[in-house]
């Protein structure tokens, strides 16, 4: 699968975001949800780590002595019931839409990076993540701003440097006011560090759960 001109500069973009959270764990182990066709994630930290799992729909399977990936459907394709509608988390309760095939407490850190703007139920997946994370771990989060909406699709529908298909199935943007809201609505967890990239269009997000 060949790569739009700029995806190999923005997820650079965003390792170098990840990388100093990771290290801050002694060898945990790390589950990166929506790890992509060639799990790039995992094996640029694989030296950190005593163990990475990775699920995708366009996963490829790979086992080596640290890292296994395998492709996964984490998100219901059945949009009967919510009407293909983002889901809204006020006063939102689990709907079983997003599931993660793991036991509770298996993970230091999840990785959720790029990934949150494509769910319809943002909510089911923070409650997913909140359950498979140890107490004191942590998820890392990037997802687009919505100043990055008008640049993105400037990107991919006219210049085709960025992904066309992937920008098409963004379902929303965030801000920090709404990634706070949706930790808030999340057991469990808490907000503890938000900053801004590249100019304004990225967030990154650690998220702790309490310990």
């Amino acid at each position: 699968m060949k790569e739009a001109l700029l995806e190999k500069t923005l997820r650079k973009m965003r390792l170098g975001r990840v990388l100093p959270t990771i290290k801050q764990f002694q060898n945990p182990s790390v589950l990166d949800v929506g790890c992509g066709w060639e799990a790039r994630l995992l094996k640029e930290i694989e030296p950190f780590i005593y163990k990475g799992v990775g699920i995708d729909f366009k996963a490829p399977i790979i086992q080596t002595q640290k890292i296994h990936t395998f492709s996964y459907f984490f998100e219901s394709k059945d949009f009967i019931a919510g009407g293909g509608i983002v889901q809204s988390w006020e006063n939102a309760t689990y709907s079983g839409h997003c599931h993660l095939p793991f036991e509770n407490e298996s993970f230091e850190v999840v990785s959720l990076l790029a990934v949150l703007e494509h769910l319809y139920y943002p909510f089911d997946m923070m409650y997913e993540i909140a359950r498979v994370l140890k107490p004191g771990g942590c998820l890392i989060l990037t997802v687009p701003s919505h100043l990055a909406k008008p640049v993105l699709e400037f990107l991919s529908f006219r210049l085709k440097i960025v992904s066309e298909e992937e920008i098409r199935d963004h379902k929303r943007y965030y801000d920090r006011k709404d990634l706070a809201s949706l930790v808030a609505a999340s057991p469990h967890l808490r907000l503890v560090k938000h900053t801004y990239f590249q100019l304004g269009m990225n967030n990154f997000a650690v998220i702790e759960k309490e310990r």
